[in-house]
């Protein structure tokens, strides 16, 4: 079944989008007809990029948010609110510390600490905080953008703060697709790949094709797969 029309467009918030892939999804979902919110930490650099990508007919609107912390949260939900009274789609993207120096041996807990804050806590936080509106959506969804690397069935040793956050990201996805599937509202992980952005580094894929499977499961029809970890359309072992 395809998503019926709405009487206005889709309204999508992608955190950490002022860059990379996150910047990319914007553009996508936003070249789809969908109204984005670029959630980004500094204020001024969100402004800038929502400017350049919101030309034409696109529409891309900065949104200052941090999602380590509370307030930042709430305000942006506040703004979300009193513009549009509902969410229709949530991209949890913001992720740091891609740790490749470290082993879990010998680990900085300390960074790990830091890595689960931004790339679990920041990312359940927000679903904590958007339920209420992502409920007023006739076709809600959240799309938590994840890592092979979190692969149980795939991972070995290496980047311990990165992998593990993304693994804990992954069982979120289930418990939250599980808790929600009655109320219709789709929750998926989402691995964009090895892409070529400053956290990737050189040598990965296109940003835009990463950002590709991210918008693919943003855009999901109402009958589409939820509590599911997906890369390019296509499942991924746990």
């Amino acid at each position: 079944m395809a998503r019926k029309s709405a009487e206005s467009p889709r309204v999508a918030l992608v955190t950490g989008a002022n860059r990379g892939i996150g910047l990319e999804v914007c553009g996508q979902l936003a070249e789809r007809g969908v109204t984005v919110l670029l959630g980004s930490r500094d204020a001024a650099t969100g402004e800038r990029a929502a400017a350049d990508l919101g030309t034409g007919k696109r529409t891309v609107l900065p949104c200052q948010l941090d999602v380590t912390d509370v307030g930042s949260i709430e305000g942006a939900r506040a703004r979300v609110t009193e513009a549009f009274g509902r969410l229709d789609v949530l991209v949890n993207n913001a992720a740091i510390l891609y740790d490749t120096w470290q082993h879990a041996v010998d680990a900085d807990l300390a960074q790990v600490r830091e890595a689960l804050e931004t790339n679990l806590f920041g990312a359940w936080g927000m679903v904590r905080a958007f339920l209420p509106l992502l409920r007023r959506s006739r076709h809600a969804c959240v799309v938590n953008v994840s890592s092979e690397a979190g692969s149980l069935s795939a991972m070995g040793g290496g980047t311990p703060a990165y992998s593990l956050s993304k693994a804990a990201l992954n069982a979120l996805t289930r418990m939250l697709a599980a808790e929600l599937r009655d109320e219709r509202i789709l929750v998926n992980a989402v691995c964009p790949g090895w892409v070529a952005t400053d956290m990737g580094g050189a040598g990965g894929r296109p940003v835009a094709e990463g950002a590709a499977g991210v918008v693919w499961a943003a855009m999901l029809p109402d009958d589409g797969p939820t509590g599911g970890f997906f890369r390019d359309g296509r499942p991924l072992a746990w």
